[in-house]
């Protein structure tokens, strides 16, 4: 433990463990008015993978974890699918996949990529295919070239039953254009001559056993036995990106422990067919969560029925709970009780977060609507707000600055907000002037 130390009045305490990051704290402490105790909080330790390059984003254990989604628009209407594409980029996915699945579909995408690029959106561009991919692939080399990243469901590319041509065709495209490919497997569709074949081994045995568990193994050696023959093949391990999709919490984890058990390639994660509202936002977070805490997973979609760009938000804020990544504002708000000290307190924060949306500078605010949590909470905002009698008292950095009432609430606080973005915006110019003179 390291000595104590007085900053500004202020008591603080170091941990110092390369295994705890800082999470500031404050207490009250003998004559001391205030004390900011910095109290280790336990950081995620990632699997270690290879790293795969999609277009210019890095997938794997040396890079933040990857947030991505996928276009619901008809591929072959370029507008529409550039349109959605660019709202979603701007929302904050870093990879966005578009439907490949016919061949209107494939001649649209040089074209989706090209209008991307001159508005300036350089987002990657993924290709999903299932059944004809060999076929699109090899017949439209301008599709197979504008992609950042092929999706191909082993499932679905007739391995097994027919053969492994159409898969080894798709794999051999991805070699000669020099793309990654993300080798999916979905629950819904998995290789049925595979499936059969483990489950009749299975019937054998002393004690079988389960369905559930033998189709959770099937998942597993079904993505590991296509990404050895996609190196047979010739694609390199840092071009390999695998993915068991499943519509259950607990088979979500089950199965992305088993895969990250076994391999050394970067996980996808995604609870498939997760569904609508808040069933879908809890099922994906609970799911996603879980194996996130356990270092699994380097790029994840938010599947619901709902806009994409919903997706995108979910997604971003399962990262950004769990500490692996910061964007835009986090508002600390209070659940609401009876001691609420302000009218409309839970109009004010909607209100005030949208507002606040389009930043994407990471901010931590705090809103209070009552005086019990208020201050403590504040000082750890960078901005915060605490109401007491209908009156709220602004917050920087811990300092009370002024107080706001009545109608002026929200702009007042949206104001001081851009404000102190300006005043960082200022501070690193400074600083970056001051580098480039002292090189």
């Amino acid at each position: 433990m390291a000595p104590f130390s007085f900053v500004d009045r202020h008591l603080r305490v170091r941990y110092n463990s390369k295994l705890f990051g800082w999470q500031p704290q404050w207490y009250s402490l003998g004559p001391f008015p205030r004390v900011r105790l910095e109290v280790p909080m336990a950081t995620i330790q990632r699997r270690k993978t290879v790293t795969c390059l999609v277009g210019g984003v890095r997938v794997g254990s040396d890079a933040p974890v990857v947030v991505q989604s996928m276009t619901n628009t008809d591929t072959a209407d370029i507008a529409s699918t550039v349109q959605q594409t660019a709202a979603l980029a701007r929302a904050g996915s870093e990879l966005v996949r578009v439907t490949v699945n016919n061949e209107e579909a494939a001649a649209a995408v040089p074209h989706i990529v090209e209008q991307l690029d001159k508005m300036g959106i350089r987002v990657p561009i993924i290709g999903d295919f299932h059944y004809n991919g060999h076929v699109l692939l090899t017949k439209y080399p301008e599709c197979a070239r504008d992609l950042a990243k092929y999706r191909i469901n082993p499932g679905n590319a007739s391995i097994g039953a027919k053969g492994d041509n159409n898969f080894r065709t798709m794999i051999e495209v991805a070699v000669k254009y020099n793309k990654p490919v993300r080798i999916g497997v979905n629950w819904g569709s998995l290789d049925s001559t595979l499936l059969t074949k483990m489950m009749d081994e299975n019937s054998l045995l002393a004690e079988p056993k389960d369905a559930r568990e033998v189709t959770m193994e099937a998942m597993v050696v079904s993505a590991l036995n296509s990404a050895a023959l996609a190196e047979k093949y010739g694609l390199r391990p840092d071009q390999i990106i695998l993915s068991a999709k499943v519509s259950g919490v607990q088979d979500l984890i089950d199965v992305y422990r088993e895969l990250a058990g076994r391999c050394s390639y970067p996980l996808h994660l995604g609870l498939t067919e997760a569904g609508m509202g808040a069933k879908g936002v809890v099922a994906s977070s609970a799911a996603m969560g879980v194996v996130l805490q356990e270092g699994i997973g380097d790029t994840i979609r938010v599947s619901l029925a709902a806009e994409p760009q919903e997706e995108v938000r979910v997604a971003w804020e399962i990262v950004k709970s769990l500490g692996l990544r910061t964007r835009g504002v986090t508002v600390v708000a209070c659940p609401t009780c009876g001691r609420l000290d302000v009218d409309n307190f839970v109009g004010i924060v909607t209100e005030i977060e949208k507002r606040l949306a389009h930043i994407q500078e990471p901010l931590h605010l705090s809103i209070m609507g009552c005086a019990v949590n208020g201050p403590g909470e504040a000082h750890d905002s960078q901005l915060g707000i605490t109401f007491g009698r209908g009156v709220g008292m602004i917050f920087k950095d811990g300092v009370p600055m002024r107080k706001v009432a009545g109608e002026d609430i929200v702009e007042a606080f949206v104001k001081e907000t851009e404000k102190l973005l300006a005043e960082g915006a200022a501070a690193k110019s400074e600083v970056r002037h001051e580098l480039v003179s002292i090189t």
